[in-house]
């Protein structure tokens, strides 16, 4: 996925930190916040709640205590269909080889640009 301009300015300014994490590792989390919270999220907020597991067990394991603050931004009644995927067994992770990210960017030679 890639970061809005507002989040891409944010981690520019150096006042977050973008983080990658797998798909499975992503519902694994939601899951595990529907168990704990009774809210099913939609898979977007899902990455978020992923790190803010990585986050506390980090801290917990520094013996720290941390505030973790995430943006919960929706519900995912609409994105059933991917839990009943992530059940079955039927979601895979996936990662681009550094050949498509390349070609990838390459195609983005001739976009415009922002002043």
């Amino acid at each position: 996925h890639g970061m809005s301009p507002l989040v891409s300015l944010a981690a520019k300014e150096g006042l977050l930190a973008p983080a990658a994490v797998a798909q499975l590792e992503c519902f694994a989390a939601a899951v595990t916040f529907a168990k704990t919270e009774g809210i099913v999220v939609a898979p977007e907020t899902s990455h978020a709640i992923a790190q803010v597991i990585r986050e506390a067990n980090r801290a917990k394991e520094e013996g720290k205590e941390k505030v973790i603050l995430f943006g919960l931004s929706g519900h995912g009644f609409l994105d059933l269909q991917g839990y009943s995927d992530y059940f079955s067994g039927m979601l895979q992770d996936h990662e681009l080889s550094r050949t498509e990210i390349d070609e990838a960017i390459a195609g983005l030679k001739d976009a415009p640009r922002l002043p």
